[in-house]
């Protein structure tokens, strides 16, 4: 009788660890991250969890991950016809001479909105995000008024404002800025991981964009390079598995940066890293931020294909 009786429980007591690892797994396994950064934020797109905060609600300078605004708008815009993707847009003296990350655009030229927005997105090129600010609103003081009620409207904190349509800081703006254009964009971690996820649902069009490795400015005769490395297509040691977006940037005061959000097993993870101390670090950083994550978001069906697959044969 005895023997039975343990017998019963040497059959029970592994199922039961079996099922505790297969519900709970990740929670009880997966330690969180050690992040080297300014701020960092892992937000689960489907509840909006934060995943991980790391000074999430600090305002820091955000450098281009204020073009996620800037994109937005105009997705707004051409949504509701106010632009065309065909619209011809005449290059301001001020969009000629901002400075930072650019397509070396000259006082006069014409590129159309189009050319211009994969610019943006694909190159983070600050004279293109210039020039379709002054497009869309006529000036980018206007624009950045826009920007700022926008982020209200979305439930961004207070603490996150924009100062121009670039992300440049002051000394990129150039000679030609408007005077009540000064300074650089303070943004939290949390609130730009809350506008990717709202320019990503709202217009999921953009993944099309962002994930492009490259494009080419065929009046200019170049061609441009998608500046997030982690896209799969690139197949370089920083490619990450389901990237499709979204930003990296640069300046002296906000260090390097990058919000990327990538799709596994149907779940959408967005990543931000502000303040990153290289180029390398910040996708360093985020693919930690997205092993965590998607480790911790398994499904309960691949939790168990992983441990048949784990298991003994």
């Amino acid at each position: 009788m005895m023997k039975k009786y343990w017998l019963r429980w040497a059959i029970v007591v592994p199922v039961l660890i079996i099922l505790i690892f297969i519900t709970l797994g990740p929670r009880l396994l997966v330690g969180k991250p050690d992040v080297h950064a300014g701020a960092a934020v892992l937000m689960d797109m489907q509840t909006g969890e934060l995943l991980m905060d790391v000074n999430g609600d600090t305002p820091m300078p955000s450098a281009n991950m204020s073009k996620l605004m800037t994109e937005l708008l105009v997705l707004e815009d051409i949504r509701a016809g106010r632009l065309g993707w065909n619209d011809e847009v005449k290059i301001s003296r001020y969009a000629s001479t901002v400075g930072g990350v650019n397509l070396s655009l000259r006082y006069g030229e014409r590129l159309t909105v189009s050319e211009l927005f994969q610019s943006m997105v694909v190159y983070s090129a600050n004279d293109a995000a210039v020039a379709l600010a002054e497009r869309s609103a006529g000036n980018e003081p206007a624009f950045v008024k826009r920007m700022n009620d926008k982020a209200a409207k979305i439930g961004l904190t207070s603490y996150s404002r924009f100062s121009n349509a670039s992300g440049a800081g002051q000394s990129e703006l150039g000679p030609n800025h408007p005077e009540n254009i000064r300074g650089e964009t303070q943004m939290t971690a949390s609130d730009t991981a809350k506008l990717a996820s709202y320019l990503i649902t709202s217009h999921p069009e953009i993944l099309r964009t962002s994930s492009r490795t490259q494009m080419e400015l065929k009046d200019k005769g170049i061609y441009i390079s998608n500046t997030n490395w982690m896209l799969p297509s690139l197949a370089g040691p920083y490619s990450y598995a389901g990237t499709d977006g979204l930003k990296a940037g640069y300046t002296s005061d906000a260090g390097y940066c990058f919000t990327g959000t990538a799709e596994q097993h149907g779940r959408r993870l967005v990543a931000v890293v502000l303040g990153a101390p290289s180029k390398e670090e910040r996708f360093e950083q985020t693919r930690k931020l997205f092993d965590y994550g998607f480790a911790l978001s398994t499904s309960f069906p691949v939790r168990v294909q992983n441990l048949v697959k784990l298991a003994p044969r």
